[in-house]
């Protein structure tokens, strides 16, 4: 049974968001659209996810402890590693917690995360590539977000970091043959010039990127080699539409003031709580059906396996066999 005690507090620094970020535009490559939801809430997860993974390495770095770093699953994501603690996969689920009642009791009162659920989606526990002795490990983030326009503004004023992107639509991300686009032609009707950055592939599928600057209401023709685009991503709010065209794709993708996500998670705090194995959470965790509110969510997306924090084991156990 876990303690507070147990707890391992770790600091949150920008660099984190920042390693976060760089993942997380990657990930849109692989990424599906899911109906009726907003792509930058679950690039915000994936910032989030990625800097307690960060956050995880840089500690098990500073307490001198041996680990190694390896390809991880899903296999069609070949940028995703995971941490591998004596020989045993770690698998890190991590989870944002953004409501400020929520942080304030946080801070005051850690013994609330022990009655939480350690929540894993049961398609993701039943998948291919997992070993009856890999690890799941927990962590709780403690961050705020500016997504409302509202929000943005505010940090805007204040001189916030923010990070304005516009996710590209499927076809462009994903498309069905992977052939050249084709000339790229961007205009804006804004008034002042933009400066905007084209996230996507080349033909053997690497991170290509490129910086345009876009005059007001002219025509760029960008003639680079881009077999898909994922993301577009700008500085500031544009005060106007953005276009981009190429020959591959017919209809051209118009981007409106409104429709930048800012995927900056502004983060305070991780808490590393504990783990257990593969084969164990199997034997031990209820479902949990979706829709169900939760410490970590208002309503679960998907079906879960769950355990209580509590019946986790200490990280410090864990960490002082790594040692030897």
């Amino acid at each position: 049974m876990l303690t507070t005690s147990d707890l391992i507090r770790l600091p949150y620094t920008p660099d984190l968001t920042e390693g976060g970020i760089a993942y997380a535009l990657r990930s849109l490559t692989y990424a599906f659209d899911r109906a009726g939801s907003s792509p930058y809430a679950g690039l915000r997860r994936v910032v989030a996810n990625v800097a307690v993974e960060l956050a995880f390495r840089r500690y098990l770095s500073q307490q001198n402890i041996p680990f190694e770093v390896k390809a991880a699953t899903p296999f069609t994501d070949h940028d995703r590693y995971d941490v591998t603690l004596g020989g045993r996969r770690c698998d890190l689920k991590s989870y944002l917690i953004s409501h400020r009642a929520q942080i304030a009791e946080m801070r005051r009162n850690p013994a609330v995360l022990l009655n939480a659920p350690a929540l894993v989606p049961s398609d993701q526990h039943a998948g291919d590539g997992h070993s009856y002795n890999d690890l799941y490990l927990f962590a709780f983030i403690s961050g705020l977000i500016a997504a409302s326009q509202a929000d943005l503004k505010k940090a805007i004023e204040t001189k916030q970091p923010h990070y304005l992107v516009s996710a590209m639509p499927e076809v462009w991300r994903k498309p069905l043959n992977w052939n050249p686009l084709g000339a790229l032609t961007l205009k804006s009707d804004s008034e002042q010039e933009l400066l905007i950055e084209i996230n996507g592939q080349d033909e053997g599928r690497e991170l290509k990127r490129c910086t345009v600057s876009l005059p007001p209401k002219t025509k760029v023709v960008v003639d680079e080699s881009f077999y898909s685009l994922s993301s577009v991503h700008v500085h500031h709010v544009p005060d106007a539409r953005v276009g981009i065209r190429c020959n591959a794709i017919n209809e051209a993708h118009i981007i409106s003031p409104l429709e930048w996500g800012n995927i900056w998670v502004y983060g305070m705090e991780i808490f590393l709580a504990g783990y257990i194995s593969h084969e164990e959470f199997s034997q031990r965790a209820n479902s949990l059906l979706p829709n169900s509110k939760v410490f970590q969510y208002e309503h679960t997306r998907v079906k879960n396996l769950t355990l209580p924090i509590s019946n986790l084991k200490p990280m410090q156990n864990l960490l002082a066999l790594a040692h030897k």
